[in-house]
């Protein structure tokens, strides 16, 4: 890997841009702060000028990937209070939450695939992530049919929508994310929750008017 180049980013930011790399590529364990230093054109005795060692990296990316998402969270189910399906807003989530994780610069959101980020020490970030899994169980329960109700508990209908997302940070490794990939995602969400190809149309159509009401600063 070559060393980064020249960028107006602060030399915290590069070095995180540099971990971030490196843990993807090479796994968190086998990454080395001197790697990080070299990658970013730093001595290692430097590297601690800013960050105390790698795992204070790792948890400033982990904070970086969990923020942005719970503004959106809040935003969507606001909608749902003032008159809007839950369907719609499902449908705008994945579609939101899909989007950011294609077009986040480090794919940092791959990196709560990393065996170590299962252990204890980040069982706090493992806790915040939880809540935005407990609003795709919201939506989703709020969305589903009588049927899929009768057979998924709401916890479990959030786990199969989240992860339905989380494969965007794997097809960004093969290059293969694009705008009719998040489609899909989003209205299979939909249809895990049994609605029909013409209410996921409706659904997708209202969704576009709320993904438009979003912030400028939460938006995709």
């Amino acid at each position: 890997m070559k060393p980064a180049p020249t960028t107006d980013l602060t030399v915290r930011e590069q070095i995180l841009d540099a971990a971030a790399a490196l843990f993807i590529e090479h796994g968190f364990t086998a990454t080395t702060t001197r790697a990080i230093a070299d990658l970013v054109g730093l001595r290692q005795a430097s590297l601690y000028y800013h960050f105390s060692g790698k795992e204070e990296m790792l948890e400033h990316l982990l904070r970086a990937s969990l923020d942005p998402y719970f503004d959106i969270v809040q935003h969507f189910e606001h909608q749902v209070e003032a008159g809007a399906s839950p369907a719609a807003a499902l449908h705008a989530l994945a579609t939101t939450d899909a989007r950011l994780l294609s077009s986040s610069e480090r794919n940092v959101s791959y990196l709560w695939l990393l065996p170590e980020v299962q252990n204890d020490q980040y069982r706090h970030f493992l806790d915040e992530a939880r809540r935005y899994q407990d609003a795709y169980a919201r939506l989703g329960a709020a969305a589903a049919s009588a049927e899929v109700r009768a057979g998924l508990d709401e916890e479990q209908l959030g786990v199969l929508l989240e992860h339905l997302t989380e494969l965007v940070p794997q097809l960004r490794r093969t290059g293969r994310v694009a705008e009719d990939y998040i489609r899909i995602i989003a209205d299979s969400c939909l249809r895990i929750c049994g609605l029909s190809d013409a209410e996921i149309a409706d659904a997708a159509t209202e969704a576009r008017g709320l993904i438009a009401g979003l912030p400028e600063a939460s938006g995709p």
